[in-house]
């Protein structure tokens, strides 16, 4: 067994009632559960509170003596009583409405400050209100109701004393998370963002509580599926390509590239770089901006460390803002790409189908790489916006060679040609090029000299090939202007109008 971890087994009644958990080794008393901010908000609905109330009836009523309702994983702070739950907080705040609806008077878990959001604002209280009306004592005193306050009584018995939860302590949380990863029965892997979360409020010791909610209810307001794909595909991808690295899969044992410098390192590597981010939040707070009519200061490249703690948030709104709106082809909102013909047909034609998702993405990646090295946030001149327009050219004619010269195009291959391990036309690592590079003239004529032409026989694609009718003389290439409401059918259009298609 891990040093690090305790097991053991605890009844509801001993754990919400008498602050102890039981069975282990020793009965380790006083127990301050808490619910930690980087929790996610109470979701149980009414339905899943019901739900556990009439397995735990059933359980009662076939005569189980012990009734097993699910792990607890506590992470437990040094030198303190207070447990903070990583896993299970759902089923334990449902356990303590459930023993306050059968007459349960001040349970302390629940006296804690939950955080202000729509879930937990909501479902505690509707939760509470669903439990009381299936289990609450009645206020007449006719023989029904006393035989109902009889069974609620026997019901809270069997809660208190017959309800089990195997509870798992330990001191590191990242273990803590690991351990709930590797354990859930129904397979839902926990988010490296997660983790990533928990380290880094963490650092935010010296933050007020005020700016800590609020920053954790931001995060919250983000689809966590949504911050799951920009961490694990995006963030991720473009930090190992532009080390010249594969990109496998984000999880916990790699996430130490989003950790960043801590507040105590005193190198004059972190020294620098904390100097940095300082320099650009001072000047972007005031109003020399304003007042000199000069851009602000950007505070993150994506290939350089972040600063751990409350510029790590700062960090993640940032690019995925960028992101949003690079993918964002609105005509009249955004910045970045607006009303772009290339990616209007990207849309129409070209987003079902694993090889078209993985060439979009390496669109995408590439060009959120440019925008944050060589794109001005503010006061973009006509030249910014021109040298931009011809790089999207190049990073699509770039990714789409990829796709373009395969029949069914998978990861291994989109990773060879990536890092340019592959024999394919245009195979060289566009992320490693934009950082080698201190201006944008200088990238687009690098790009220039390496970016080559597709002939007839190149390309291997389905829909490409749709190009093609038959002759007594060979195949020839059909007309490429095929549009309909002024999107291209095909996107080797795109390849012969700018000079990259020969047949």
């Amino acid at each position: 067994m891990n040093d690090n971890l305790t097991l053991s087994i605890t009844t509801i009644g001993d754990l919400l009632l008498r602050k102890t958990i039981t069975n282990g080794e020793e009965p380790i008393k006083n127990v301050s559960l808490c619910v930690p901010i980087y929790q996610r908000p109470y979701k149980w609905t009414a339905r899943n509170a019901i739900q556990l109330l009439d397995d735990i009836i059933d359980a009662k009523n076939s005569n189980k003596e012990r009734y097993r309702v699910g792990t607890l994983i506590l992470h437990k702070l040094n030198d303190k009583n207070q447990y903070d739950i990583v896993d299970g907080q759902q089923r334990t705040i449902t356990f303590s409405l459930l023993l306050t609806a059968l007459g349960e008077d001040g349970i302390e878990f629940l006296q804690q400050k939950i955080y202000d959001n729509e879930h937990n604002n909501h479902n505690i209280a509707n939760n509470y209100n669903a439990l009381f009306r299936r289990v609450g004592l009645k206020s007449k005193e006719s023989d029904s109701a006393i035989e109902h306050q009889r069974e609620m009584e026997r019901l809270k018995d069997y809660i208190e004393n017959r309800c089990e939860l195997i509870v798992v302590i330990t001191s590191d949380v990242s273990e803590a998370f690991q351990f709930f990863d590797s354990q859930n029965a129904r397979g839902k892997a926990l988010y490296p963002h997660d983790l990533l979360k928990a380290y880094h409020l963490r650092e935010m010791d010296d933050i007020s509580e005020d700016e800590t909610e609020k920053i954790v209810k931001d995060w919250e307001q983000v689809s966590q599926s949504g911050l799951a794909d920009f961490f694990g595909n995006y963030l991720y991808r473009i930090k190992e390509w532009v080390s010249g690295n594969k990109a496998n899969v984000l999880n916990e044992h790699n996430i130490h590239m989003f950790k960043g410098i801590t507040r105590s390192a005193r190198t004059p590597y972190a020294q620098f770089y904390k100097s940095a981010y300082c320099y650009a939040d001072m000047v972007n707070s005031s109003a020399m901006p304003f007042v000199s009519g000069t851009r602000n200061v950007n505070a993150f490249q994506l290939n350089t460390p972040i600063i751990a703690g409350k510029p790590f948030f700062e960090y993640t709104k940032h690019y995925y803002k960028i992101l949003k709106d690079i993918q964002n082809n609105n005509k009249y909102e955004g910045f970045y790409i607006n009303d772009n013909i290339i990616v209007k047909t990207l849309d129409r034609h070209f987003k079902k189908g694993i090889g078209n998702s993985i060439v979009r993405l390496m669109f995408d990646t590439s060009v959120l790489l440019y925008v944050d090295r060589f794109c001005p946030e503010t006061y973009p001149t006509k030249e910014d916006i021109e040298l931009f327009e011809q790089f999207v050219i190049y990073a699509f004619i770039w990714a789409y060679s990829l796709r373009a010269q395969y029949t069914n195009l998978g990861w291994l291959s989109a990773q060879n040609y990536i890092m340019g391990w592959s024999d394919k036309i245009n195979a060289f690592n566009m992320y490693k090029l934009i950082v080698k590079q201190d201006s944008p003239t200088s990238l687009l004529s690098a790009l220039a000299d390496m970016l080559n032409p597709l002939s007839n026989d190149d390309i291997k694609d389905g829909w490409a090939q749709e190009c093609y009718e038959y002759s007594g003389k060979g195949e020839t290439l059909k007309d490429l202007k095929d549009e309909k409401d002024g999107v291209y059918e095909n996107y080797l259009y795109f390849f012969q109008i700018n000079g990259y298609y020969k047949n």
